[in-house]
């Protein structure tokens, strides 16, 4: 592991022990930390070693930064009523796309055989639920975190209908396609 992936792997930790605090959450965080699990290693989708981790960092820090510092994250919480909580934030962000474990080849190419052949992001949903329960709004902003971009499996009228309803899953759509884009 480079400096740089130590330091994220002990970032996430921290971020991840200090906002997530429901049931199952200590089991999950001890797999992503085993040696069956590559997630603080991983490559991303254009090869970078140690990129999941470092892309889910940089989409809660951009999260954060969306929520709580725009006019659109203060119109996004007027909808809900409410504040978007810091455990919902850190799940949301930080475990979108934890179904690329043990996925890309350093070269960026997918592997070819999936062991859970579930999709993409419904994956991430289906991994996380395994080890703890997730809000609706958690699960439609992880499912719905690509938007309306090319990697969007869904019909426009699914994914539209999805990002109106679950604000949480707007504002990951939003800044997923940030983070993606100034990687």
């Amino acid at each position: 592991m480079t400096q740089q992936m130590i330091e994220n792997r002990d970032r996430f930790i921290s971020v991840f022990k200090e906002n997530i605090k429901r049931d199952g959450s200590e089991r999950l965080l001890e797999w992503l930390c085993s040696s069956k699990c590559d997630f603080f290693t991983a490559t991303d989708d254009k090869g970078k070693e140690g990129g999941l981790v470092a892309h889910s960092l940089r989409v809660y820090d951009l999260l954060c930064d969306y929520l709580k510092n725009t006019e659109v994250g203060k119109r996004l919480r007027d909808r809900m009523g409410r504040e978007f909580t810091g455990e919902s934030i850190a799940i949301a962000s930080l475990l979108h796309d934890i179904y690329k474990i043990k996925t890309y080849r350093k070269d960026g190419d997918a592997l070819i055989e999936d062991v859970v052949p579930y999709g993409a992001a419904e994956k991430s949903v289906y991994m996380i639920s395994g080890f703890m329960r997730l809000s609706d709004d958690e699960a439609f902003a992880i499912r719905y975190h690509k938007g309306f971009s090319a990697g969007a499996t869904d019909d426009r009228k699914t994914i539209g209908s999805a990002l109106e309803k679950f604000s949480l899953a707007y504002a990951l759509s939003v800044v997923e396609m940030a983070a993606s884009f100034f990687g």
